[in-house]
């Protein structure tokens, strides 16, 4: 079964452009691990992935009555930012959440991907 996973972020991690060297290389280093796991375990595959612009970088498009407007900045005010998504193959969600283990501390939504044949 394949299944998206948001990586969202609480708003108290420390921001990339400020972390030393040796901090953005250990971060790395744990993208690296969940990815290794990932191909290590038989049934698990990565299909996509990858890191998102930050909030005031993303634009919000809505469609009302025919009309459409898009609007700078998030879809909501929060505290919370989408830092990126990985599109996994996985057996079932418990064997993707213990591969999921690997990753920095996020909070992460995790939604089975609908099969529309």
């Amino acid at each position: 079964m394949k299944y998206l996973v948001l990586l969202i972020g609480d708003g108290e991690e420390e921001p990339w452009s400020s972390m030393s060297a040796e901090e953005q290389a250990s971060l790395m280093q744990k993208f690296g691990d969940f990815s290794q796991r990932c191909a290590e375990r038989e049934g698990v595959e990565i299909l996509g992935g990858e890191a998102l612009g930050g909030p005031d970088d993303a634009t919000v498009m809505r469609t009302r009555s025919g009309a459409v407007t898009l609007t700078e900045g998030p879809y909501a005010e929060a505290l919370e930012g989408l830092g990126g998504f990985y599109l996994v193959e996985s057996p079932d969600l418990d064997t993707l959440v213990e591969m999921l283990r690997a990753l920095p501390r996020y909070d992460m939504q995790i939604a089975p991907v609908l099969e529309m044949s």
